[in-house]
């Protein structure tokens, strides 16, 4: 259930910043399939994996690099326009990654129960 709680949270903070930022670009139903895909890969690999074998930096900046470049291959992808795509795309990286710093926080202490000062 702890998961559960914390990818909702992740979910409703990446969806919030890509219908802001991308919401010119494409519809719900894209931002909702980037969410949902960047949501699910960024959880395994920098909240499970790297979070918890190093620290809230290491694992903000591999958030940082992953959203950019999920963000930017699946808009590519799935927006018919793409003018201008790659600039939204690190501007909704840096936020998604500053929202992890804080997020990271809480996920070592309430879900991952890390006890060492992150």
């Amino acid at each position: 259930m702890e998961h559960a709680k914390a990818l909702l949270i992740k979910g409703i903070m990446t969806f919030v910043v890509l219908l802001l930022l991308l919401g010119s670009y494409a519809g719900i139903g894209d931002i909702l399939i980037i969410t949902l895909v960047l949501g699910a890969v960024s959880y395994l690999a920098g909240d499970l994996f790297i979070l918890p074998k190093t620290s809230n930096l290491t694992a903000s900046l591999a958030d940082l690099a992953l959203s950019f470049f999920v963000i930017w291959g699946l808009g590519l992808m799935l927006f018919e326009q793409t003018n201008g795509l790659i600039g939204a795309s690190l501007f909704a990286a840096v936020l998604i990654a500053s929202g992890e710093w804080f997020f990271h926080s809480y996920l070592a202490d309430r879900v991952l129960h890390i006890n060492r000062k992150i």
